[in-house]
């Protein structure tokens, strides 16, 4: 294989050969294709894109470059991911629930990427627990408690570490292929047998529009299906934060509610669609709503909230240590009027300006810090109402005050209120 002739067809929009593609990624997991011409493929299929077949061999070639892991077989195996949302804390409570209902869940969790919030950050601000198990450890941990949330081992999908590293100093990360096997080659590698996505679109989401999300959501379905993983994505608004709370500890502290049953009722919506869309591809409930029910069973009786408990205690962690908060403050609504827009990306913005996210890699987090929102699109408000919280040390609340003001968009006129779940792929 040539690497520069390899650039230079899919360059000019040639399709690749399968056996191309496989040498490319495996030479540059052992570094003998440089991160240069690397950069230069990635540049290549950000303006070109990549067919369905070619999309598939970079996400096995991926999956190759690394280990796999396998479960008994006893239970099938189920995981969920979603593209990334302000307040978006679903992964914590729904872990143990499906784990209740007779599945294995194998989460490999991220950081906080721009301004949406990371699982593993907010998991960390629970005293003691450990994100960084090794693969033996991870295995044990699902054997004895039937879910786990951690970091991906460096031995799972070593292809898109490197890679990922390369898109992002080279404005190539919004690129639907690059994209779809960035993150099927970590949850395939999991051995899972069904994968449910959470594909979000809107103000606070990584996909701005929703034919954007539609694209995306339609590639990672037909992907993930192609590589033995039955797959479905829901799509869903972010357009305004899911729940009320954003930040870490205070995600936490609002999933922990949810399976107490008194969180935020579009959490729970979103929590118990997800699930019970993952039971039914997973084989483990015949229908949507009997899956539902199921799920709703685990909360209602607390099984739900226990399994969260012994995974956090496996994990090195306590659940019922006090997590701090830093002095909560008032936001007011400046007028009066209706709720008719949330730029909900600057109230992830004014999360990291408080520390509770991070600027540049390596920033520490300050799990105490984050924002209550109060108020929802199609919400009526009264001038000095307040419209949320902020939870931060003094040096940085002018600013975080602000951007969070100025996310609120206030019309004279009512407004409907959005719609949370949008539409289901595959």
């Amino acid at each position: 294989m040539n690497v520069a002739d390899l650039i230079a067809q899919k360059r000019d929009g040639q399709t690749l050969d399968e056996k191309d593609i496989q040498a490319l990624i495996a030479g540059f997991t052992t570094g003998d294709v440089p991160d240069y011409q690397m950069s230069a493929f990635a540049m290549a299929v950000f303006f070109q894109g990549m067919t369905l077949e070619e999309t598939t061999c970079l996400t096995k070639s991926m999956i190759d470059s690394g280990q796999t892991l396998k479960w008994s077989g006893k239970k099938p195996s189920v995981d969920k991911h979603s593209t990334g949302g302000i307040g978006d804390k679903i992964s914590i409570p729904l872990a143990p629930l499906l784990a209740c209902c007779n599945v294995e869940v194998p989460m490999i969790s991220g950081r906080g990427l721009g301004a949406t919030g990371g699982t593993l950050d907010k998991l960390e601000s629970i005293v003691g627990y450990r994100t960084d198990l090794s693969v033996d450890e991870f295995a044990s941990v699902i054997n004895w408690n039937g879910c786990s949330i951690a970091s991906a081992s460096e031995k799972i999908a070593p292809a898109d570490r490197k890679m990922y590293a390369l898109r992002d100093v080279t404005g190539t990360v919004p690129s639907i292929p690059l994209i779809t096997a960035s993150i099927l080659s970590k949850k395939i590698a999991e051995g899972i047998d069904a994968l449910i996505l959470d594909v979000k679109w809107g103000s606070g989401a990584f996909m701005q529009t929703l034919d954007e999300a539609r694209a995306l959501a339609k590639s990672l379905v037909e992907v993930g299906n192609q590589l033995g993983a039955k797959t479905k994505a829901i799509i869903t608004d972010m357009n305004q934060p899911l729940g009320r709370m954003i930040g870490n500890a205070v995600e936490v502290d609002e999933s922990v509610d949810v399976l107490k049953g008194e969180g935020p009722e579009d959490v729970i919506e979103l929590t118990l669609a997800l699930g019970a869309e993952a039971l039914v591809l997973a084989g483990a409930e015949s229908n949507f709503d009997s899956a539902k029910a199921a799920l709703q069973d685990k909360i209602d009786s607390g099984d739900g909230l226990k399994c969260l408990r012994e995974m956090v205690k496996s994990h090195g962690g306590d659940l019922d240590a006090v997590r701090d908060r830093e002095t909560a403050s008032d936001i007011l609504a400046d007028q009066s009027g209706y709720v008719s827009k949330i730029n909900t990306q600057r109230i992830g913005l004014a999360v990291i300006e408080m520390g509770g996210g991070r600027k540049k890699m390596g920033d520490p987090i300050n799990h105490a810090s984050g924002v209550e929102f109060l108020v929802r699109i199609g919400d009526k408000v009264e001038a000095g109402q307040p419209i949320g919280k902020l939870f931060c040390e003094s040096s940085a609340k002018q600013y975080a005050r602000e951007l969070v003001s100025a996310s609120v968009s206030i019309s004279d006129s009512p407004v409907d209120p959005q719609k949370l779940i949008v539409e289901t792929v595959g």
